[in-house]
C-alpha cells in the first residue's frame, strides 16, 4: 500500500503529515500529489471528501519551500467558491506548513480589506481567495498576479453552479501563461471542460471514482410526503423532519440539514429551536464572523444541528457528521452528492435522509439518473398519525362554520321577533284606523263609488305588507303616538301615505 513517505514530498511536510496523524493517502492524493511535484498541470476528478485539499497543498508546499514572495506578488494562488471552504483551505495549509517558512493570506468578504492590505504589502507565498474579493484587491491596484508559480482551482463545478466562471477566465488572463495548474471538481460539466481544454496544457487526468457517485458507506433514503393542505405543508413537513431526527435516536449525534432557499434555513433552524433541538442557521447571508462562531460551534460539538444553505455543502470538514438530513430535493442534482458527502467521511459510516414533496419528483427523478441508482423509500412517520390529525383538523373547522350559521340564525330568528309576526297584528289596527278617515271622506268622491270597502282592505293589506318589509313597530313607539308629532296623526299624513300607495 502506497505511502505518504512513498510520494517524494519534502521531509518537513511528511513530518507535519505523520504529527497530524495520517499514513497513507487516499487515492486522489496518491494519483495527484506526484505530476504535481514534476511541474504538471494536474485534472484531478473526485467526489467530495475524497481529501481533495491536501492533493494539493502537500505539493504546494514542497514546491514553494525554496524562494521568497516579494510585495504584492504572491507565488501562488488558491481559488475557491465560498469562505468557508477557503477558510478550511487556510487551515490545511497551517497544519502542514508549520516547520516550513512560508507565509499566506486568507481574501474573502466579510473581513476589512485593511487588514488584508497589510498581508499582501508584506508578501505571501500563498494567496487563498474567493473570485470576486481577489478582483477587488486587483481593482484598487493592491495586487499583482505576475508572479503567480502556482494555480489552484478548488471546486471547479462549484465555481460554475455559483456564476464564477466569467471572473476564474479573467483571473486566468491576469496570471502568466507558464503557471503550473491544478484543477479539481466532483464532476465535469460541459463549461469545465472547456475551461480545462483552454487554460490546462496537456493536463494529467486523474479521476478515482466515477462522477458524481456517492459513498458506498452512506446509508441514503427518501420519504414521499404530502401535506394535508397547502397552508399546512411547511409545519407538517417540518414536523416531519422532527420524527426522522427522534427515529434515529443516539445514533443521530450531530447533523446538517439542508434547505434550498435561505428563508427557509431561518425558519427550520427557528423551528428546531422551539421544539427544544440544538440548531443554528448558516447561509451567505449572515455575517462572517456570525458564520465563522456557528461552523467552530458544530467542529467542537457544542452545537447539534447545522441547518444549511448549499454555501455549506462543499468544503466543510467535519470527520464526525453523523447524518444528513435534506429538507429539499436540491434542485440541482450534483449538489446531491455534495451534501450527502459531508457524512461518512473518512471511512466512517453516515446516513442521509431526504424529504420529497410531489412538486420536486423530478428533482428527485434527476438526482437518481445521475448517482444511477434509486434512492430506498422509507416510510412517512406521519402517515400513520395522518387520519387522526385529519380528523382533528377538521373538528378545528367545524366549530368556526357552525359559529357563523349560528351567527346567521340568531339573526334570522331575532328579526321575525323585533319585526313581523307578534307586532303586526298590534301595529295593523291603529294603522287601518288612521287610514279609515281619509279614506271614508275619499268615498264620498264620484271616483270611489261601489269601491270604498275594497280600497280600505287593499290598502291596509298593502300597508301591512309595508310595514312588514320595513320592519316599523308602532307599538314599540307607544302605541298610536307618532313620536315628535304629538298626541294624534294629522290627517295630511294619511292621505300622502294613501296617495303613495296608490
Amino acid at each position: 500500500m502506497t505511502k505518504f513517505s512513498d510520494l517524494k514530498l519534502s521531509p518537513k511536510v511528511l513530518k507535519a503529515i505523520e504529527e497530524a496523524g495520517y499514513e497513507s493517502p487516499t487515492p486522489i492524493q496518491a494519483g495527484a500529489i506526484p505530476p504535481a511535484l514534476e511541474g504538471k498541470d494536474v485534472l484531478g476528478i473526485a467526489q467530495t471528501g475524497t481529501g481533495k485539499t491536501a492533493s494539493f497543498v502537500l505539493p504546494m508546499i514542497t514546491i514553494l519551500a525554496r524562494g521568497r514572495a516579494r510585495a504584492r506578488m504572491p507565488r501562488s494562488l488558491v481559488l475557491c467558491p465560498t469562505r468557508e471552504l477557503a477558510a478550511q483551505v487556510a487551515e490545511n495549509f497551517d497544519t502542514y506548513s508549520k516547520h516550513v517558512k512560508l507565509t499566506k493570506a486568507l481574501l474573502i468578504g466579510g473581513v476589512s480589506f485593511k487588514e488584508q492590505d497589510t498581508l499582501i504589502d508584506k508578501g505571501v507565498d500563498v494567496l487563498i481567495a474567493t473570485p470576486g474579493r481577489l478582483l477587488d484587491h486587483f481593482e484598487r491596484g493592491k495586487l499583482i498576479l505576475n508572479d503567480v508559480k502556482v494555480m489552484v482551482v478548488d471546486e471547479a463545478d462549484r465555481m460554475l453552479d455559483m456564476g464564477f466562471i466569467p471572473d476564474i477566465e479573467r483571473i486566468f488572463g491576469l496570471t502568466p501563461f507558464t503557471r503550473q495548474t491544478l484543477f479539481f471538481s466532483a464532476t465535469m460539466a460541459p463549461e469545465i471542460e472547456r475551461i480545462t481544454n483552454t487554460f490546462l496544457s496537456n493536463p494529467e487526468r486523474i479521476e478515482v471514482a466515477r462522477q458524481a457517485t456517492t459513498g458506498e458507506n452512506i446509508t441514503q433514503g427518501v420519504v414521499m410526503f404530502k401535506g394535508s393542505r397547502k397552508d399546512r405543508e411547511g409545519s407538517e413537513k417540518r414536523k416531519v423532519l422532527r420524527m426522522l431526527i427522534d427515529a434515529e435516536g443516539d445514533k443521530c449525534t450531530n447533523a446538517i440539514i439542508f434547505c434550498n432557499r435561505k428563508t427557509d434555513v431561518d425558519i427550520v433552524a427557528k423551528s428546531l429551536k422551539k421544539y427544544g433541538y440544538d440548531a443554528a442557521p448558516i447561509h451567505g447571508d449572515l455575517d462572517q464572523s456570525q458564520r465563522t462562531k456557528t461552523l467552530d460551534g458544530f467542529r467542537e460539538g457544542s452545537l447539534r444541528f447545522l441547518i444549511a444553505s448549499d454555501v455549506a455543502a462543499r468544503g466543510l470538514d467535519v470527520p464526525s457528521v453523523s447524518h444528513v438530513f435534506n429538507f429539499d430535493v436540491p434542485s440541482h442534482a450534483e449538489d446531491y452528492v455534495h451534501r450527502i458527502g459531508r457524512t461518512g467521511r473518512a471511512g466512517r459510516d453516515g446516513t442521509a435522509i431526504m424529504i420529497c414533496v410531489p412538486r420536486d419528483e423530478k428533482n428527485l427523478a434527476d438526482v437518481e439518473r445521475l448517482v444511477q441508482r434509486e434512492i430506498p423509500r422509507l416510510d412517512n412517520p406521519l402517515s400513520s398519525g395522518k387520519s387522526d390529525e385529519t380528523s382533528t383538523s377538521s373538528e378545528e373547522d367545524k366549530p368556526k362554520k357552525t359559529t357563523r350559521s349560528r351567527s346567521r340564525s340568531r339573526k334570522e330568528d331575532k328579526a321575525p321577533t323585533e319585526d313581523n309576526a307578534p307586532t303586526e297584528a298590534k301595529s295593523a289596527e291603529p294603522i287601518a284606523e288612521k287610514t279609515e278617515k281619509p279614506k271614508e271622506e275619499k268615498s264620498a268622491q264620484p271616483k270611489s263609488e261601489g269601491r270604498g270597502d275594497d280600497n280600505r282592505r287593499g290598502k291596509d293589506n298593502n300597508q301591512r305588507s309595508k310595514d312588514k318589509r320595513g320592519g316599523r313597530n308602532n307599538n314599540d313607539r307607544g302605541g298610536n303616538k307618532v313620536v315628535g308629532l304629538g298626541d294624534h296623526t294629522p290627517d295630511f299624513i294619511g292621505l300622502s301615505f294613501a296617495d303613495r300607495e296608490t
